[in-house]
């Protein structure tokens, strides 16, 4: 078995841009899941859900980044993550494969780069056809919580 490393992602898609995770703090992927809503949460909050028996916080990234909304009946998958020592559910559009990145290819957030983006990436890796946007846990789930759902 190949050992794993903090270089190693695992894509994820959002309205045609890929992105990664570390693939350590990917905990699950799952299929659609039937979520519940939570009056007053932030927006970006899409509800909970029930894993095995635990509540779980549904993030919508499409909303956290403040992109467009999934066309009607597209497809959405979760990948669970762990965040202060609680799990979240992360509301993606599509997960790719897991990528094993050289250190020497990382580069910070170029000044281009969509300031939504900027604000939850750590950096990026330029691949052959594409630019892969390197997502900070951490700073995806810190909710501004003055915006929350009317």
């Amino acid at each position: 078995m190949e050992k794993l490393n903090k270089n190693d992602f695992v894509t994820i898609w959002l309205d045609g841009q890929m992105c990664g995770i570390p693939v350590l703090e990917v905990h699950d992927v799952l299929s659609r899941q039937t979520i519940t809503k939570v009056p007053k949460s932030p927006v970006a909050v899409a509800g909970v859900l029930n894993l095995r028996g635990q509540i779980v916080t549904a993030i919508d990234l499409r909303k956290r980044l403040k992109l467009k909304d999934r066309d009607e009946g597209m497809e959405e998958m979760n990948i669970v993550v762990e965040y202060q020592k609680e799990p979240y559910s992360l509301i993606i559009d599509s997960v790719g494969d897991v990528l094993s990145l050289s250190e020497e290819a990382f580069e910070r957030n170029p000044v281009t780069l969509d300031p939504h983006w900027q604000s939850v990436s750590n950096g990026i890796f330029r691949l052959e056809n594409e630019l892969l946007v390197i997502l900070d846990i951490e700073k995806l789930l810190t909710l501004d919580e003055s915006k929350v759902a009317a």
